[in-house]
């Protein structure tokens, strides 16, 4: 199989729906892609306070508010997927980072979405401003948790799921 038509037929403000032409040998089919872009989210940890630092936002996916790893977009030209982590966490947490890595980068819907997210964890010991975010209708509240509250709390947001999953692996 293999694309042989891109088509953009709808070119937004944050987000592309492209249409595709997929070629299986001698027949072909139209798909709709939904094109987000990058994505990055990072599990947080606050290696003064000891506590996990999550944030809680409205989302319109969900149409209610959400329990979630930082994150962000990669909408910076030549800014790398760490670049952007560490942006995001100082516009929502208001952290300087002092640690980084990558946990991993995946498709979280590839069946329609090109949206592609890189997740990593990062410690941080100082925070240097309020964060909250800066993008228009951002009003991001920091939440902190403990190891233990973090492994019994049930979250929405899949970048948590696989983030929290990763920390319970690592830490057997």
């Amino acid at each position: 199989m293999n694309i042989t038509e891109r088509k953009i037929v709808y070119n937004g403000k944050k987000y592309k729906l492209s249409q595709l032409t997929v070629q299986d040998g001698d027949k072909s089919y139209q798909r709709e892609r939904f094109e987000p872009g990058k994505a990055v989210g990072a599990l947080v940890f606050d290696t003064q306070k000891q506590r996990y630092l999550m944030v809680k936002q409205f989302r319109v996916g969900s149409e209610s508010d959400l329990i979630e790893v930082p994150a962000g977009m990669l909408d910076q030209e030549g800014e790398s997927p760490e670049q952007a982590m560490r942006r995001e966490i100082e516009e929502e947490l208001g952290y300087t980072v002092d640690h980084i890595e990558p946990i991993s980068t995946y498709y979280p819907s590839a069946g329609a979405s090109a949206e592609q997210i890189s997740l990593f964890y990062a410690e941080v010991s100082q925070q240097t401003s309020d964060g909250g975010g800066v993008d228009e209708g951002e009003k991001i509240t920091t939440i902190e948790f403990t190891k233990e509250e973090l492994s019994t709390t049930k979250f929405e947001d899949g970048k948590a799921i696989i983030a929290v999953q990763w920390l319970r692996l690592r830490n057997q």
